[in-house]
């Protein structure tokens, strides 16, 4: 089962994605997202300059001894642009292989642990009124878990806010990053409030999430904590910046909220520390940023043995194919916790076909053969790149905060 051929194909169908895609010589075509929110042309490059040539008369039945191969053969490992190009390899691979198989990539992974994977979307709003609205708005979906973000009275603009309009939200915007301010002391002392209002509004019957975006030092986080306990969060989302892991010790003094971390990290070294000592409760890795489903799995079986869970980063800035890679490693590991489900905006249906569904708050991979993703290429074409950029905070003295 010779690779013949392997191409990058850059698009933009409502927001960049760089798809790689793979055929053999026996005609079977796979597919594996190669997306880096910003970055999306170093990873493009780095396929198409010095992956893919590699790739060409390769079996693509050996998955294992390909993902070592592009790991250790290059000298340089690890960081987010290498790890997201052997992602989506991996990913086209596992591919190949559910379709040769005619079986769900899950069925390859050991076959189903569960009848569908829980998922929480995204509710937001410029007031609590219209958190309100649109936390009503995902109840009435069926979704059973609810990440709420709301802008801080005080500051011109807060990230993670839906546009007014209605239409998905897209942090990423224009050619150069926009500016925006920030003020740790006003954050901190609206979370507890926004919180309070959601649970005196909808409850205790749903899980709440909600992601601090890197902001805190840890011991604003663990104040954080301590003032959300009594709301019940199902987690606080990247507390604070985790280069250094055990900055999260200092979290777990004061606070027994639930903690999760890991969307931008790309190795199981990034999170060794903090599986192994339980300092997280969730592990957010994604399969398109670390490293494919070879490596992900890595990751969350050595996370079972700590007892920590997943709880996978699936922002829109990650292509269909990625939410569907990371469906069937769902479905299949047995320390699953929860998956991130943002949606993709339109007209990302027009390029990517899906198998997977969505119902009362689960989601499941589909049984088609492979990932369960079809790529239209000509319809690729019709969306060229559109750089765009995440924004860069500055506190109110203009120096860079932590986005």
């Amino acid at each position: 089962m010779k690779i013949t051929d392997a191409r990058v194909v850059v698009s933009s169908p409502g927001r960049n994605y760089v798809t790689l895609v793979i055929e053999t010589e026996d005609g079977v075509t796979g597919i594996g997202d190669a997306t880096l929110n910003g970055r999306e042309l170093a990873v493009a490059s780095y396929l198409s300059e010095h992956l893919c040539p590699l790739l060409i008369g390769r079996d693509a039945r050996r998955i294992e001894d390909a993902w070592q191969y592009f790991y250790k053969g290059a000298y340089w490992r690890r960081g987010p642009v290498t790890m997201t190009a052997i992602a989506a390899i991996d990913v086209a691979l596992w591919d190949i292989k559910g379709k040769a198989a005619g079986m769900p990539v899950y069925e390859l992974l050991g076959g189903a642990a569960r009848e569908g994977v829980m998922v929480y979307g995204h509710a937001s709003g410029a007031t609590l009124q219209d958190l309100s609205a649109d936390f009503q708005h995902h109840l009435d979906l069926g979704y059973k878990a609810i990440r709420v973000q709301a802008a801080v009275p005080g500051l011109e603009k807060t990230y993670g806010i839906a546009p007014v309009d209605g239409k998905m939200y897209e942090p990423a915007s224009g050619n150069v990053p926009q500016e925006d301010t920030w003020e740790t002391s006003a954050y901190l002392d609206f979370a507890p409030k926004m919180m309070a209002h959601v649970r005196k509004e909808f409850g205790y019957g749903v899980h709440v999430l909600h992601d601090v975006h890197h902001r805190l030092s840890p011991i604003e986080a663990g104040r954080l904590g301590t003032s959300l306990e009594e709301y019940r969060p199902f987690w606080i989302e990247d507390p604070t910046p985790a280069e250094d892991q055990s900055a999260f010790r200092l979290i777990r003094q004061h606070t027994t909220t639930p903690i999760a971390v890991g969307e931008v990290f790309n190795s199981i070294w990034d999170c060794q520390q903090l599986i192994t000592e339980r300092l997280i409760d969730y592990i957010r890795t994604s399969v398109s940023h670390a490293g494919g489903i070879t490596h992900l799995r890595r990751i969350f079986s050595l996370a079972d043995l700590y007892g920590v869970r997943s709880g996978s980063h699936g922002a829109g800035d990650l292509s269909p194919a990625s939410l569907a890679a990371a469906l069937h490693v769902d479905m299949s590991i047995p320390n699953f916790g929860i998956q991130e489900y943002m949606g993709h905006r339109e007209p990302a249906n027009e390029v990517f076909t899906s198998s997977y569904t969505f119902k009362d708050g689960y989601m499941h991979p589909g049984d088609a053969p492979g990932i369960g993703v079809e790529f239209d290429e000509e319809a690729a074409a019709r969306f060229p790149f559109d750089p765009k950029y995440l924004p860069i905070n500055r506190r109110l003295d203009g120096s860079v905060h932590d986005w």
